[in-house]
């Protein structure tokens, strides 16, 4: 396996079928919104801390969702039947991505959020090409949210965090069902844990994965997309 370098200014990236198991492909380039649209469209994303370049990675396996094959817990659906938290769209991806990057990883040291992720991503974000759904606690407090990035009907999860139980679980259900009722064919949970497999999520070989994405990231979603209907109850 060769980890490739890709100077400041070529806009391109290796096959990511060469990685190695952990998905490590290359390193260097930039964050500019071109190139991180172009990594997304290859199965390939960013992940590095601080005093490292930038690294590029496409893991095998790769951990997925169909938004149709989510499963809800019965604890978090009473939450959500209870209605604990007001979840929206959109209205706060800044807050929700740099309260990811606040959030301690129980892995890892400080974070891997750095400044120019959190600008690149924002970025996006005013572009239309990356997401949040935030949950609210009735004190109108920010109690969690997940952010990510569309193309076409494959949505890249990236990140989540809470302040309260079960708010980041919360968001993530009601963006999960709304991908659903958009017409989106899988969620990217990139690597795998326990929290995602109980969701529903499984693992999915680097080459299947990148067969479906090929087809996926042309497709158009919903016309209504990213409008999410009032009083959506993700539930019913």
């Amino acid at each position: 396996m060769t980890i490739e370098f890709i100077p400041p200014g070529e806009d391109w990236f290796p096959n990511p079928a060469g990685a190695g198991a952990d998905g490590l492909l290359a390193f260097g380039g930039d964050l500019a919104p071109g190139r991180l649209l172009r990594a997304y469209s290859q199965g390939i994303f960013p992940w590095y801390g601080p005093g490292d370049p930038i690294l590029w990675w496409s893991p095998d396996p790769r951990c997925v969702l169909a938004p149709e094959a989510l499963h809800v817990p019965r604890s978090l659906a009473r939450t959500l039947r209870r209605r604990t938290y007001a979840v929206t769209i959109d209205r706060a991806f800044a807050r929700v991505i740099r309260a990811c990057a606040r959030t301690p990883r129980p892995d890892a040291q400080g974070t891997w959020l750095m400044p120019e992720m959190i600008e690149a991503y924002v970025r996006l974000h005013a572009l239309g090409a990356a997401h949040s759904a935030e949950a609210w606690a009735t004190d109108g407090s920010l109690a969690g949210g997940v952010y990510g990035v569309a193309l076409g009907r494959m949505f890249f999860g990236e990140s989540m965090f809470h302040t309260a139980p079960d708010a980041s679980k919360a968001a993530f259900v009601h963006l999960a069902r709304l991908l659903a009722r958009w017409g989106y064919g899988l969620i990217d949970c990139q690597q795998t844990t326990r929290h995602m497999l109980r969701f529903g999520a499984t693992e999915m070989p680097r080459a299947r994965f990148l067969a479906h994405l090929t087809h996926l990231r042309t497709a158009r979603p919903a016309p209504d997309a990213w409008t999410p209907p009032r009083d959506f109850d993700p539930l019913g």
